[in-house]
């Protein structure tokens, strides 16, 4: 019967943490990676995780690539700590996995909340969407290394899509949705600036077609001016990233580098440098 192991990726997690990781014992082993944690994301982690990784991760990739590679399944189901798994997804997968399916990576479909409100329609353009390959066998999915939204390569089969999904609370209300708009741009420039994607007026233009696709195509207008929102997002966020790569001076802060963590758990512990 082949074993499976979910994994998260957390920064300062701690209001949402114990919620999202009560929901995942019927995995085989939870792996969480701390991410410059200085809440109480690790004490949470500790009471529910097989192991538990602490340490600075720069890129996306390189956290959730950490993350797998401390995981022992045979299956990798990948979390963040803002989603919820219920019993009728997490039965699913269980019958998946232990069917020896023929597929190497399964897309999950993601019920999208801003607050207490679930929005079905209109997400895209790097501002969200409605199905992810999360579950996928060891060794089938690899992470590029932009500052966000990295680029994923897949080896092996596509199967077919889960039947239930991920619930996934984006933001808490609009202005959550404004202040991730800015983090998303702010990680957007620094890529833009290594590797420029077009001037302003090819990004205007490029805004204009992500608010059509996300509004018409999508299906937004379906949600009303939650619909129009999620559009007006979505187009901005190209624009504003160029703008912001054209005219800021980069952050200090920002760093390339690999990361240097330890794994701790109740089984082993040691020190790592990537």
């Amino acid at each position: 019967m082949a074993s499976l192991s979910v994994v998260l990726c957390v920064h300062n997690e701690e209001r949402i943490l114990e919620a999202c990781l009560s929901q995942l014992q019927f995995a085989d082993e939870v792996v969480v990676l701390l991410d410059r944690c200085t809440d109480r994301s690790e004490a949470i982690a500790r009471r529910y995780a097989n192991t538990v990784l602490v340490g600075a991760f720069p890129l996306e990739g390189a956290r959730r690539a950490a993350a797998v590679a401390a995981a022992r399944g045979d299956w990798i189901l990948e979390v963040d700590a803002d989603e919820g798994v219920g019993p009728a997804l997490a039965e699913e997968i269980r019958v998946l996995v232990d069917s020896a399916p023929g597929a190497d990576f399964f897309q999950v479909p993601i019920d999208n909340y801003v607050g207490e409100r679930l929005i079905r329609f209109g997400w895209g353009g790097s501002f969200g969407t409605t199905s992810v390959a999360r579950l996928f066998r060891r060794g089938a999915k690899r992470w590029g290394g932009e500052q966000v939204h990295p680029t994923v390569r897949f080896q092996g089969v596509e199967g077919k899509k889960l039947s239930h999904g991920i619930a996934h609370h984006v933001d808490d209300d609009i202005g959550d949705m404004m202040r991730r708009l800015e983090r998303y741009t702010a990680l957007r420039a620094v890529d833009l600036r290594v590797k420029p994607k077009g001037g302003v007026l090819s990004n205007l233009w490029r805004a204009f077609r992500r608010f059509y696709k996300c509004y018409v195509t999508r299906k937004g207008y379906r949600e009303g001016e939650w619909g129009f929102l999620l559009a007006l997002m979505a187009g901005l966020y190209p624009l504003i990233s160029t703008l912001r790569a054209r005219l800021e001076e980069p952050a200090a802060e920002t760093s390339l580098a690999g990361p240097t963590y330890y794994v701790a758990s109740d089984r082993r512990l040691a020190q790592i440098e990537g």
